[in-house]
Formats: C-alpha cells, sequence, structure tokens
C-alpha cells in the first residue's frame, strides 16, 4: 500500500508533518528502508553526543532515539489491535513520562541500536503479513481515528522527522 492511498479519515491532521517527510512511499518498503538507513544514522552517532541537549529543557540525544523505539512499540501495538478487529478504544500516552523513565543515561549507542532494531524488525514482520483489508481497519487511539496502515506510515515518518531534527539541531 502506498502513503497516497490513505484517505483523510485514516489519522489525525496533527501527525501530517510526519506522512510528509516520507513521500509517496509503499509501507514496506518505508519500514525496510527506514530501518536501513536509520542504523547507519545510528552508526554514524557519537557516543559521546548521547547525553548531548541542544537547549535548556530540550530532550538528549539518547532520549529522542528512546522516545522513537517508545512510540514505535505503541503505534506498533495499536496497529496489531486493529488488525485483529479489536475496536476498542485505546489510550494515550504521555510521551515526556516515558522519556524520564527511559533511563536514557544507563544506555549505550550499541545498546540503543540493538533495541532498535528488534523493535523494528518486529514492526516489520507484523506488517508484511496484513492484507488490504487488514491495512484499512480503523480503530480509536488518544481520541483519534487510525487506520492500521496510517499507523505504520507515521511510524516510518515519526523516525525520519525526529533524524532531521538530530542532525539540524544536535549535531
Amino acid at each position: 500500500m502506498k502513503k497516497s492511498e490513505l484517505g483523510a479519515e485514516e489519522f489525525n491532521h496533527f501527525y501530517a508533518t510526519y506522512l510528509n517527510a516520507l513521500g509517496d512511499v509503499d509501507l514496506s518498503e518505508a519500514l525496510l528502508k527506514g530501518r536501513d538507513w536509520f542504523t547507519n544514522f545510528l552508526s554514524e552517532l557519537p557516543e559521546e553526543k548521547l547525553k548531548h541537549r541542544y537547549a535548556t529543557g530540550k530532550w538528549t540525544i539518547a532520549e529522542v532515539l528512546l522516545h522513537l523505539i517508545d512510540t514505535e512499540r505503541i503505534f506498533q501495538y495499536r496497529a496489531f489491535r486493529f488488525s485483529r478487529n479489536d475496536m476498542t478504544a485505546l489510550p494515550g500516552f504521555e510521551q515526556d513520562g516515558y522519556v524520564l523513565e527511559s533511563e536514557s543515561e544507563k544506555r549505550s549507542k550499541e545498546d540503543i541500536r540493538k533495541e532498535y532494531l528488534t523493535v523494528r524488525n518486529a514492526t516489520i514482520t507484523l506488517f508484511e503479513h496484513m492484507s488490504s483489508e487488514k491495512l484499512k481497519r480503523v480503530g480509536t487511539a488518544s481520541n483519534m481515528p487510525w487506520s492500521v496502515a496510517a499507523l505504520g506510515f507515521v511510524i516510518s515518518g515519526h523516525q525520519k522527522h525526529h533524524a532531521n531534527i538530530i542532525t539540524e539541531r544536535y549535531l
């Protein structure tokens, strides 16, 4: 499925920034290529920069990376539930609270890379076996409509968005 096939009712407009970061890509391609380029991106990050903040009150690079992993897990779980036709409305999550609990200061670049690959490979496996019908299913999370496909595209676009921020503001 291509991103251009998403309907306006499949996601909240707030998330268009993440979707626009992708261009009109195929979902499987976005997840696979995103994994490969992000793994390279992580490899090139200097270890000593992980604790760097570009301004007071902003997250460190390690916190941003763990935020990406946490968010992917949550969005992956939402996609799993909706793809299985579980239309129970799901709650939101407080990203700042998750970051505070991430213990990012104890994490190495290699440790973060390993966790990222584990989560992304699970995401790829989840989505690669979904029919078009399942990708179009819409559920509610954070009081917003989400299609399964939109969750997959937002996972990819969210990653790209934050990688751009790291490049522009931290490095």
